[in-house]
């Protein structure tokens, strides 16, 4: 909200005027405006008296002495000239000349550079105009007489000894322009001088005034704004601390009371939640012990439950098998089938309990996680496993495997319930392939577990992890359709996720991962 509002937003008798009044933002807009309406006059002020140091050095650089140099060019064209006619005067030999038909077009350029150098300024051409004033008499009486006179040698010695009388005023005249240009050059690199000493000072000044200005808005910052804030947040930090009795106390800038005075309602709103923050507390304690208590008697319930039902199913079993031997002789065959019927049906229910009750003890039992050596986990399980694996002639190998964190038994029952399915849905045309791979990836170790089986199809990818989910009939394979159902608890409960590979071919490969850990173990594969 802007000043107005905050002042009307005041209850009425307690508004202030002028200054008190003022929010931090307006204070820091007041103090910008002020800072930067100088350092725009000292930015101006810099900036003409670097324009001027600018303009001083491009005269002197573009002008003054570009100027000077060709009037030495153009003396030295014309000394070229003298010398040329000299020359030709005193051998009479024509390409003496040479130095006189060069040294006029070297003059022209050097006179229309000079020109260009010295418009706006009268002495400069008024000391051009005198040296082609006199370079022209020269010419006139001596050099142009003297060079067509090929055929008279003595009229040309005459016209040069003439020459010389002409030629040194002309000399004159390049020296007092020379010296023009030089006082001009001279004057130039004084004005640059003094220009570069005022740039100097005033850059200097500037700096002064941009560190006073900053040291000032320092001071101004501290006292007016960061200090009251300090006030605040030690309040703030003590009622943190846990004294909710500690008022809060607002100074300085407006909106920075305001900002105490909100937060003093919110320590006096906290401050009275918290009363009550204590009978909650204890609530949840007695509903986490009333929970710990049920989830004991449930496991106990599960236990006897299975115990319970597991008991008679041996009976009707034994009893059955028993029934089948005493009476052998007086059963025929389809009586034997309902017996063997019978006593499948009370092994397969022997079976789907003991299932269920491992499906139902993950997650829910206390286990103690700790690091597990994952190849001696898969040792053991090839070991259990190794009657079906003698017999089915299958080749289980392994990568290297690393020591993770987790339940060792349940790591156990994983690896049991995936080699066993490889093993159970072999292909006959083939020797039984199953393999472990493993390899860790952005903190976590992702393993496989892959067969060239009978394979899943990949619309069923989702279906087989669900609890008594069969692709194929009892008599084909046996199951209760619980393990693939069980291996996903066990992985998710170690925070992991398990999927199949759909792109496998043949068999099925069966994905999973599981937190990662430091510690690896290497081993050869077997």
């Amino acid at each position: 909200m802007d000043d107005e509002d905050l002042d009307r937003s005041r209850p009425f008798g307690t508004r202030t005027g002028g200054f008190r009044s003022w929010t931090t933002r307006r204070w820091v807009a007041a103090g910008t405006t002020v800072a930067l309406v100088l350092l725009l006059a000292l930015v101006l002020c810099g900036s003409w008296i670097f324009a001027r140091s600018t303009a001083i050095n491009n005269h002197l650089v573009e002008s003054s002495s570009p100027a000077l140099i060709a009037s030495v060019r153009l003396e030295s064209a014309l000394i070229d000239q003298e010398t040329g006619v000299r020359g030709f005067a005193m051998t009479g030999r024509p390409e003496f000349l040479e130095p006189y038909r060069t040294g006029q077009i070297r003059q022209r350029a050097a006179e229309r550079q000079l020109r260009e150098l010295g418009a706006g300024n009268p002495e400069t051409l008024r000391d051009l105009a005198e040296v082609r004033r006199l370079a022209e008499r020269w010419r006139s009486r001596v050099a142009e007489p003297a060079a067509s006179s090929v055929s008279d040698p003595a009229r040309i010695q005459e016209q040069a000894e003439a020459g010389k009388a002409l030629f040194d005023p002309l000399r004159t005249a390049l020296t007092a322009q020379q010296s023009h240009l030089e006082n001009q050059r001279a004057s130039a690199r004084a004005d640059l001088l003094g220009a570069r000493a005022l740039r100097n000072w005033t850059f200097a000044a500037i700096a002064l005034v941009i560190l006073a200005l900053a040291g000032s808005v320092v001071v101004a910052l501290r006292r007016g704004i960061t200090d009251h804030l300090d006030r605040l947040s030690t309040d703030v930090r003590t009622v943190a601390a846990g004294d909710f009795d500690h008022p809060v106390a607002g100074s300085g800038p407006a909106d920075l009371r305001a900002l105490a005075a909100d937060v003093e309602a919110m320590r006096a709103r906290l401050a009275a939640e918290l009363l009550h923050r204590d009978a909650a507390t204890a609530e949840l304690a007695s509903q986490a012990a009333e929970l710990s208590r049920s989830n004991a008697e449930l496991e106990q319930f599960a236990y006897v439950a299975s115990h319970d039902l597991q008991e008679p199913l041996r009976k009707v079993a034994s009893f059955c098998q028993l029934l089948e031997r005493r009476y052998s002789a007086q059963l025929d065959d389809r009586a034997r089938q309902y017996i063997d019927f019978a006593v499948d049906g009370a092994n397969r229910m022997q079976g789907l309990i003991s299932d269920l009750l491992a499906f139902s003890r993950v997650g829910r039992l206390l286990t103690d996680h700790s690091a597990v050596d994952l190849e001696d986990v898969f040792d053991r399980t090839l070991y259990a496993l190794s009657q079906s694996i003698e017999e089915t002639g299958a080749l289980v190998t392994h990568d290297p495997l690393p020591t993770v964190g987790g339940d060792r038994t349940q790591l156990g029952m994983l690896f049991q319930n995936l080699i066993t399915n490889a093993v159970k849905f072999r292909a006959p045309e083939r020797v039984p392939r199953i393999h472990l791979r493993a390899r860790q990836t952005d903190g976590t170790w992702e393993f496989a577990v892959e067969d060239n089986g009978i394979g899943i199809a990949p619309e069923f990818a989702d279906r087989i992890f669900v609890v008594f989910q069969r692709l194929h009939t009892r008599e084909r394979y046996s199951g209760n359709g619980i393990g693939l159902a069980l291996c996903k608890k066990i992985v998710e409960y170690h925070g992991g996720t398990i999927a199949l590979d759909p792109g496998h071919t043949p068999g099925a490969r069966f994905v999973f991962t599981l937190p990662g850990d430091s510690r690896a173990v290497s081993a050869e594969s077997p």
